[in-house]
């Protein structure tokens, strides 16, 4: 079943930032992973903490393929960099 990776977040360094987005969407490609959204928060619906500006939905195949991404080889260098980025705040769902 499929898995949903969430993030939401503020860019921190625009230069940085661009820079990394190429090579994310490689990697998440590899990686059999696909950008579902990614863009504007819209509005806030729930909750006492406001949500950061921007967000992203990304979609593996399966719960563990989206872990194995996000520990991997791959992504190790881009997730420090991304990092010094953004603030960001990430989960994994899984829809099975």
């Amino acid at each position: 079943m499929a898995a949903y990776v969430h993030v939401n977040l503020r860019v921190i360094d625009a230069a940085k930032q661009a820079a990394l987005a190429p090579r994310f969407q490689a990697a998440l490609a590899a990686a059999d992973g696909k950008i579902l959204h990614f863009g504007p928060v819209a509005a806030q619906l729930e909750g006492d903490v406001t949500p950061l500006p921007l967000a992203g939905i990304f979609e593996f195949p399966t719960l563990a393929q989206a872990l194995e991404f996000y520990h991997s080889e791959a992504y190790g260098p881009i997730k420090q960099e991304r990092q010094a980025a953004q603030e960001a705040r990430m989960f994994v769902v899984d829809a099975g």
